[in-house]
């Protein structure tokens, strides 16, 4: 019974049924995002844009608007006015998520609207029909392959939104498409009017996906001009790498530099004084020995032998020796290095 109410809600909503199109029901997985597209007419460029959440439109609430984009974290919506395409996103989806209306503000009369579904699995259970990638980009004259992944057996299509649709093979727009066994679909020779929404169709279900078709990069620029501008993108990198360190960082290093100075200094300062002073000690010893004293003894003799005038005066004789001096540095003498002797006289017995 419910079943028949909602397609009975669907069709009385749709005052003017070619002048909104989007999908009827889509399965999801609780806590993932969706993204809806509605097509509308070229009359309502203009005009703007709502998501209504609820069952019945008569007490649905708007969630989100194009001219307020950004009221809520949970919705979404923005405005392709060339492609005349709005499109809704629906985040972190739970069993709440259910029915909502795709609408259009009308200034002199009743907003005209569409109703879609979301089936919501329980326990992440995958949908019934799903795409790992709801977004794809091809480059001009290029293929790429989607792939719709469904539980259930049957025939699937390929369509384009508000346009026609392939079933097994076939063009959409000018793009071949091909539909193989393995549920994948495969365009080729890719062109800039291939962007836009696509829907994989598997029975009452459907499955949104995005296709952007740009040129391919140009190729044609010489190596020379490509390898500058990676030397100069290099050589800017390392000026703001330079200029970014951190004065602070430098305090430790600069600090251990002048630590192993200052210690290279004091060794230094310390082995020259030692040569200094072992250098004076030696100049000492030698100049110490370069004279020879010679030590004169008294000899007394007997009276006998003695004349007579040689007794009124004892006389001793010294003989100093020279050493050969060796070349040596030689210290200036001092007071204190000269030693001087007396010759005392010693008393006569008369």
């Amino acid at each position: 019974m419910a079943v028949y109410l909602r397609i009975l809600l669907t069709l009385t909503g749709l005052t003017g049924i070619h002048s909104i199109t989007t999908v009827s029901k889509v399965s999801v997985r609780p806590g993932d995002s969706i993204s809806i597209p509605c097509l509308y007419g070229s009359q309502y460029r203009d005009h703007v844009k709502y998501l209504c959440k609820g069952y019945y439109w008569s007490s649905c609430s708007e969630v989100v608007k194009t001219n307020q984009p950004y009221s809520s974290g949970k919705f979404s919506i923005s405005d392709d006015k060339t492609q005349r395409i709005f499109t809704v996103t629906i985040k972190d989806l739970t069993d709440k998520d259910t029915d909502y209306w795709c609408a259009v503000e009308i200034n002199q009369g009743d907003d005209i609207r569409k109703y879609f579904h979301l089936s919501v699995t329980r326990d992440k259970v995958f949908p019934s029909l799903y795409v790992d990638h709801q977004e794809m980009t091809g480059f001009n004259g290029d293929s790429i392959t989607i792939i719709c992944n469904y539980r259930n057996s049957g025939e699937m299509k390929w369509c384009r939104l508000g346009r026609n649709c392939v079933r097994s093979s076939g063009s959409i727009d000018g793009t071949t498409v091909t539909i193989n066994q393995v549920h994948t679909v495969t365009m080729s020779g890719l062109t800039t009017q291939s962007s836009g929404w696509y829907l994989c169709v598997k029975g009452d279900l459907q499955m949104p996906v995005h296709v952007t078709v740009t040129e391919k990069p140009t190729t044609t620029t010489s190596c020379l001009t490509t390898l500058s501008h990676i030397t100069d993108h290099n050589f800017e990198e390392r000026i703001q790498d330079r200029a970014s360190v951190d004065p602070k960082s430098l305090i430790i290093p600069l600090s251990l530099l002048v630590f192993i100075v200052m210690v290279t200094l004091l060794i230094w300062f310390m082995l020259k004084k030692h040569k200094q002073s072992k250098s004076e000690s030696s100049a000492m010893a030698t100049a110490g020995e370069e004279v020879t004293y010679c030590n004169v003894g008294y000899m007394r003799e007997t009276s006998g032998q003695r004349s007579h005038a040689e007794s009124d005066m004892d006389v001793m004789y010294s003989s100093v020796v020279t050493i050969k001096q060796q070349k040596i540095k030689r210290v200036e003498a001092q007071d204190n290095d000269v030693t001087y002797s007396t010759l005392a006289q010693p008393n006569q017995k008369i």
